[in-house]
């Protein structure tokens, strides 16, 4: 019976051995990499945005006066007493200027028109009429 077991015992150990000679080792998994196509993955567009149209030409800024001088004008707007724009004068306008200044000028408080090129801000033309001097 001693025999039965050690030829048992033998074959047992053979089949082990074989076992782990044959079974690969345990290795981390290495991903797969796929490289992304530009073509597979297409923009889902949900709105277009069309960039506004750039106003030229002139524009206008009625308001009251603050403060007047031969080289530019000050207006606070008629709606909102918060927006307060200074506009230089070209030079037809700074000639006609010089002109009211010299009968007196614009006093605070007097209610014009300034029409302005909208890209340079400069002011084209002055409409209103100025208030008798102090």
């Amino acid at each position: 019976m001693k025999k039965i077991f050690t030829i048992a015992a033998v074959c047992a150990l053979g089949l082990m051995a074989l076992g782990i000679l044959s079974v690969s080792r345990a290795a981390a998994q290495e991903p797969v990499l796929t490289p992304i196509i530009a073509s597979e993955a297409a923009p889902i567009v949900v709105k277009t945005v069309t960039p506004k149209p750039k106003v030229t030409g002139t524009q206008k800024f009625h308001g009251y006066i603050v403060n007047a001088n031969t080289a530019q004008v000050t207006v606070r707007a008629r709606g909102n007493d918060m927006a307060i724009q200074t506009f230089p004068l070209n030079e037809a306008v700074a000639a006609k200027m010089q002109k009211i200044v010299d009968k007196g000028g614009y006093q605070h408080g007097d209610k014009i028109t300034v029409y302005y090129d909208s890209q340079t801000h400069k002011a084209v033309k002055i409409k209103g009429k100025p208030s008798p001097p102090l």
